[in-house]
């Protein structure tokens, strides 16, 4: 058996580098993207500085679904102008280089995440005799939102045009979701264009790991009907 001789090994060794640098950009632009979470808005499901894998595949090839955590980008202004960074050029050049290749989680400066309530089609009203949200006039229960927290302070009926979803963080007290958006040009609905795929699992810090709702049918959520 030959040995493979050293300056071999230094010829292959850019081919490898760049090799696993394609398949990386190929995993992140198509399949897996990694975020992470700048705010509590989605708290108690995903807690600050949480590092979470999104499915880019789920908006590629199935619909959205009610209850599905997404990420989507800035459809219209809500995170207002990006901050300044205050790194020097040259760490920020690196920092985007190690997040285009997915071996950083994106900082989602103009990206956000919430759960899907309505899908095109979709009638959603704050709120019942009860307290809960009504889709399409069934009430339902969101075990997600946080403890202490309302459905929503603020009444609010919408339907959900086809090509969009209405969005809400979990933390409805501390959410600019949807429902602060109704002035904007798509009434603070979220284009399925913009959607970048379903917030699969938690995988940083190691005691937050976990598998994250793929979402469900309203039926599975309905708790009564409303007269």
């Amino acid at each position: 058996m030959s040995v493979p001789r050293k300056g071999s090994l230094l010829r292959e060794l850019p081919i490898i580098i760049i090799s696993a640098l394609v398949v990386s950009v190929i995993v992140k632009t198509f399949f897996v993207h990694f975020f992470f979470i700048p705010s509590g808005s989605m708290e108690n499901t995903l807690q600050v500085g949480d590092r979470i894998a999104v499915n880019k595949l789920a908006s590629y090839f199935s619909e959205i679904k009610r209850g599905e955590v997404v990420v989507f980008r800035d459809p219209a202004g809500w995170l207002g102008a990006p901050a300044e960074s205050t790194d020097p050029k040259l760490i920020q050049t690196i920092k985007s280089g190690l997040v285009m290749v997915g071996v950083l989680p994106d900082p989602a400066k103009q990206y956000l995440i919430k759960r899907t309530i309505g899908i095109g089609g979709d009638t959603v009203e704050c709120c019942d005799t009860k307290g809960f949200l009504t889709v399409n006039s069934t009430s339902v229960n969101e075990p997600y939102i946080f403890a202490g927290n309302k459905p929503s302070t603020s009444d609010f009926k919408v339907t959900v045009p086809k090509g969009f979803i209405w969005v809400m963080g979990d933390h409805r007290g501390a959410s600019a979701d949807s429902r602060f958006h109704t002035d904007d040009i798509y009434k603070g609905m979220v284009p399925l264009s913009s959607v970048v795929g379903r917030a699969a699992f938690v995988v940083w810090p190691f005691s937050h790991v976990k598998f994250l709702s793929v979402g469900s049918d309203l039926s599975k959520v309905a708790v009564n009907k409303t007269s």
